[in-house]
């Protein structure tokens, strides 16, 4: 897989190399999503040479098209490879979002939103979107809900790091929505 940001990578060296205890499975990680939603792809994000998440979409009927988003309910599984703080998921969103060319007002307000729900990530911890019939976006961590931000731009914004055609990871988002 190609280098990624040196920014992330830097993180990512800061937040340690322990082994986590009491590991989530992804059975666990995937609790919340019950039958209703079928996988559409994963891939795993490297940067440098460490692996850092597994990630894995789920819509409902299994397929996902970009220009179709607004449409189709979907879930992002992020199962994570290494610790990282909570902290340092949030200002890489806001990275993301600023090369995306993401600009709202809301902004500061969904990452303070997300510093107070998420919490810091050991080895195997998932942190699980699900899209509301609504388009809000409820996180879990296995089947413990995390909280909800009530912004289907918001949702929309988040997910795009994954799944926009203009996602920065080319490689990793073509894997996740079954394009490879």
């Amino acid at each position: 897989m190609k280098t990624k940001s040196l920014a992330l990578a830097s993180a990512l060296v800061c937040a340690g190399l322990s082994t986590a205890v009491g590991a989530q499975s992804i059975d666990e990680c995937k609790k919340p999503l019950a039958d209703e939603y079928k996988e559409v792809g994963q891939t795993r994000l490297s940067v440098l040479f460490w692996d850092v998440y597994d990630a894995f979409l789920y819509t409902t009927d299994g397929d996902f098209d970009w220009s179709q988003r607004k449409q189709q309910r979907k879930a992002l599984l992020l199962r994570y490879l290494r610790d990282i703080e909570a902290k340092e998921l949030v200002e890489t969103t806001s990275e993301e979002w600023e090369k995306l060319g993401f600009n709202s007002q809301e902004q500061s307000q969904w990452l303070d939103k997300l510093s107070e729900m998420w919490p810091d990530i050991k080895e195997d911890d998932c942190i699980l979107l699900k899209e509301t019939n609504e388009g809000y976006a409820a996180f879990y961590q296995g089947d413990k809900s995390l909280g909800v931000i009530n912004s289907s731009q918001f949702t929309e914004q988040f997910l795009a790091i994954w799944l926009s055609p203009e996602s920065r990871f080319e490689e990793e988002r073509d894997e996740l929505v079954g394009k490879q």
